[in-house]
């Protein structure tokens, strides 16, 4: 089997990340335990994430000229990350915050740096767009760029999965162009407009996509599509030590699977079995797991057949 080719047009960012007790209320000072850096930034974590399940994958974004910068393209680059066409413009790469506390919980702030030059595709770039079986988005690079990225693969045939974080109003023309919606929780009830439960969420956000993925961490995924019934898929039971990465690798996961020609719901099952195993490391590209290790856990809790 060919592997998935996945094209990724998304942020890159240097993750400061802080351990403590517990997470800081309004204008508290909590003292913290460890402190690390770690290449992050949800566009690259999903690249890296899709090329560790084993799609060969292209990272589309840009990067400062700080040595923030340096480290960034050389994690993608040791993961297998094509960053032939990886931006660098001067001055400083994004940067993100992140106080985790002792029960894997996150405060993340971004200072999204080199991320906002990224304002339009050159010709390169939506050809790789157009090469891929799969294009994954996420919403911190500016928004221009993800409906047009969206726009290109839908001319050329290319699968595009937005994941729709941070969650922010988005517009008609980028609905059209997506063929499968990936949310938490609160990504959900705020593209919604509603906080009803997780099934009727789903059913919403079908009014403008043909299917939806909605995680919801260890309670597990609702998937949707407009032809049948909202379907809930439990999460592996593992033990949380930091769930930073586990939206992303189960992003870059199901990109890959789906590009498989999995069904889609045991390609989700798949996805929660990337995003289980990454909660129990802490930091986020770190913490994404390899093929390998997304096969035993799921198999360790969905058996190692496909399933209609």
């Amino acid at each position: 089997m060919n592997a998935t080719r996945v094209a990724v047009v998304g942020s890159a960012n240097i993750d400061l990340v802080v351990t403590a007790p517990t997470l800081p209320r309004p204008g508290e000072t909590v003292l913290g335990h460890d402190f690390s850096q770690v290449p992050g930034g949800k566009g690259a974590n999903q690249a890296i994430a899709a090329a560790r399940a084993g799609g060969a994958t292209t990272f589309l974004g840009a990067i400062g000229s700080d040595s923030f910068g340096v480290t960034l393209k050389a994690r993608l680059t040791a993961s297998t990350v094509d960053t032939s066409l990886l931006r660098v413009v001067y001055g400083a790469s994004g940067v993100a915050l992140i106080v985790v506390d002792d029960a894997g919980e996150n405060h993340i702030v971004v200072a999204p740096g080199a991320n906002t030059t990224f304002r339009t595709l050159t010709g390169a770039e939506e050809a790789a767009i157009g090469g891929a079986d799969v294009l994954l988005l996420q919403l911190e690079i500016p928004l221009e760029t993800v409906l047009a990225a969206a726009v290109a693969a839908r001319r050329r045939g290319t699968l595009v999965v937005l994941n729709a974080a941070p969650a922010r109003p988005l517009p008609d023309p980028l609905y059209a162009a997506v063929d499968l919606l990936v949310v938490n929780q609160v990504e959900a009830a705020e593209l919604a407009g509603s906080t009803v439960a997780p099934e009727d969420l789903v059913r919403e956000l079908l009014a403008s996509v043909p299917r939806v993925v909605l995680t919801m961490s260890a309670a597990g995924a609702w998937y949707g599509q407009r032809d049948g019934e909202p379907v809930h898929v439990p999460a592996p039971q593992v033990s949380v030590v930091d769930t930073t990465a586990a939206g992303d690798a189960f992003t870059g996961a199901l990109a890959v699977a789906w590009g498989e020609g999995r069904p889609l719901i045991d390609a989700i099952r798949w996805a929660s079995a990337a995003g289980a195993a990454a909660v129990r490391t802490l930091g986020a590209s770190s913490a994404l797991p390899d093929r390998s290790a997304i096969d035993e856990l799921y198999a360790a809790t969905f058996g190692s057949g496909e399933v209609e």
